[in-house]
This record gives structure tokens, C-alpha cells and sequence, in this order.
């Protein structure tokens, strides 16, 4: 393995990474969305602040471990998609900033009305982030971001391939999240509220895997580079990813809530390496590969260093926070 794809590799990873845990914080707005009004959907509310609270801030960590990782390592690349994507990227990165205030303002609102904005504003931007990250990602792989810099501003993630690509990662967010938020109820022993979410859990992942099958249609002619990719080298975790993905589902309607969720992590692991496979050599689709966007020597040694030390420092610590959040003292509702 060269240099260059070794740096590309560890960036991916953290993509990979961010798009599961990062995508089950994302996809626990959906479920707050949907909760209904403010008695109906008090004890799922409760159950989503309980879930992602000591953890939405450490997942995004990944972000910034990718977007430091691409700028240093592949900058001219990086400087190009900033140009042609900024519009998308600043309403994600807007979109986390809202969601981060007012997940954490709801909680001190003084009035009952202003506890429904917050919410509000925490439901709909963690709806919408996650659409808009899945735009960028389709306008990269459908080969709109040119070299230059100089792409459309509104037609670049404004396409079939990006809009397909933004509502899979909501309905992927979704999916994740109501996996972990459904074995979550069932460890605090909410059954009522377990098979409340397993029910709309089962109909998130049969709409979402649904429309990632009926997205390959469109990419044949709109992102013909990546259509072969995932038709060729990336099939076996196409196929993967939709065994995983059923049984996934399986689980949930036999109710072994604690095996779907390893279950529901392959299946979305499986479609994002799916996607990193078919887009390989390019960093930019069409416009620039991977070894042409990598920066000098020295600095992509480097690179590789300070990702090292940073995941031996780290990623104990993360591992612990999340074996934490799982054990029955903090599960428990009146923790």
C-alpha cells in the first residue's frame, strides 16, 4: 500500500466511523420528530436524551478528525470541494451547531414553550444535517466537483445522485437510531415504548433499504463511474449490506433487540466501504485521484503519526464512554 493510500484509508475510516455513530446521534431527531405532542412523546423524548446525551458531542470528533485529515493531507482537493460544495457544507455545519444548542437549551427552558422550540430545532437539524452531508457526498461521487474549484453552486448537489444521497442518510440515520433506541427501552424495561419504536424502527429500515436499491437505477446514467464501481469491486458489500440490513430487520420483529444492533452497524459499515470501493482511485470522481491530490511526503508521514497517537489516545477513552452508556446503572429510568 502506498503512502498516500494508507492517509486516504485512516480518513475513510473515520468516515465510516463517523457515519455509524455519528448517524445513530443524527437519526435519534427523526424519532423525537415523530414523538407526537408533548405528553404522548414525553417518555421518548426522555428516552433520546437519556441515549445520546453523554455522547452527541465526542461523535463529532470524527468530523473533525476527517475534515483535518483532508485539508492537510489532500488540500487542493479539499480547497476545491470547499468551493464548489460551500453552500451544503455550511448548512451541515450550521445544521450541528442549532441542533447542539438546542438539545442542550430544551433542557433549562423556562417555559413549556419554549422547551417545544428547542425541540423543534433539535428534531428538524438533526433531519436536516445529515440530508446535506449526504448531498456533498453525492455530488463528489457523481463527479460534479471539478479540480478547479470552480463547480456549480446550486447544480452540483442540486442532482438525482446527491438528493438520493441525502435522503439515504437521513433514512440510514433513522434506521441506526432506532435500533439503539429500541434496545435501549428494552434494557431500561420500557416495553411500551420498545415496541413503539421496534414498529417504526421496521418501517424506517424497509423504506430506507428500499430507496437504496432504487437509487442504483438513476446512477447508471447520473454517476456512471460510481454505478460500475458498485455493480463491479464493490458488489460483495452491496450484497452484504442487504443480508446484513434483513437481518437486521429479522431480529427486530423476533425481538432480539441486542443482536440487531451489531446487525444494523454492519449493514450501514458495509454501504459506506460500498461507496469508498466503487468511487477507489478517485478522491474527486472523474477529476482527481487519489495519489494526484496527495500533498507532500513529509506531510502525509506526519499525518500518519498524529493519527496514530491519537487513536492510542483516544480511542480507550471513547470505548469506555460507550461501554458506559450500556450498563444497566445508567439505563435505568430513574438514573
Amino acid at each position: 500500500m502506498t503512502l498516500e493510500m494508507a492517509v486516504a484509508a485512516a480518513m475513510f475510516v473515520g468516515v465510516v466511523v463517523y457515519a455509524l455513530f455519528g448517524g445513530a446521534d443524527f437519526g435519534s431527531g427523526f424519532f423525537d420528530l415523530t414523538a407526537g405532542g408533548s405528553e404522548r412523546g414525553a417518555e421518548l423524548r426522555t428516552q433520546v436524551d437519556r441515549s445520546i446525551g453523554p455522547v452527541w458531542e465526542a461523535n463529532h470528533v470524527w468530523l473533525i478528525y476527517v475534515l483535518v485529515t483532508w485539508w492537510t493531507a489532500f488540500p487542493e482537493a479539499f480547497a476545491a470541494a470547499m468551493e464548489t460544495l460551500i453552500l451544503p457544507m455550511f448548512l451541515a455545519l450550521f445544521g450541528i451547531v442549532l441542533r447542539g444548542a438546542s438539545f442542550a437549551f430544551r433542557k433549562y427552558a423556562e417555559t413549556l414553550g419554549q422547551a417545544r422550540f428547542f425541540g423543534v430545532v433539535f428534531a428538524l437539524s438533526s433531519v436536516v444535517t445529515p440530508f446535506f452531508f449526504g448531498t456533498i457526498a453525492g455530488a463528489i461521487a457523481s463527479g460534479r466537483v471539478p479540480a478547479s474549484g470552480r463547480g456549480e453552486l446550486i447544480g452540483s448537489w442540486v442532482n438525482p445522485t446527491s438528493i438520493f444521497g441525502g435522503v439515504i442518510a437521513v433514512g440510514t440515520c433513522a434506521f441506526l437510531a432506532g435500533v439503539f433506541l429500541t434496545a435501549d427501552a428494552a434494557r431500561a424495561g420500557s416495553a411500551g415504548l420498545a415496541a413503539t419504536l421496534r414498529l417504526r424502527t421496521l418501517s424506517v429500515g424497509l423504506v430506507t433499504g428500499a430507496v437504496v436499491f432504487a437509487a442504483l437505477v438513476p446512477l447508471e446514467r447520473d454517476a456512471p463511474t460510481l454505478a460500475d464501481g458498485l455493480e463491479t469491486r464493490a458488489a460483495p458489500l452491496i450484497v452484504l449490506s442487504f443480508l446484513a440490513g434483513a437481518a437486521t430487520l429479522w431480529l427486530l420483529w423476533t425481538r432480539r433487540f441486542a443482536l440487531a444492533r451489531p446487525a444494523a452497524l454492519l449493514a450501514v459499515a458495509a454501504v459506506v466501504l460500498g461507496w469508498g470501493v466503487a468511487q477507489y482511485p478517485w478522491l474527486l470522481v472523474d477529476e482527481v485521484t487519489i495519489a494526484d491530490a496527495a500533498g507532500a511526503r513529509a506531510t502525509l508521514q506526519g499525518v500518519l503519526i498524529a493519527a496514530a497517537i491519537a487513536a492510542a489516545l483516544v480511542l480507550p477513552s471513547l470505548a469506555y464512554l460507550y461501554r458506559l452508556t450500556q450498563t444497566e446503572a445508567w439505563t435505568r429510568p430513574d438514573h
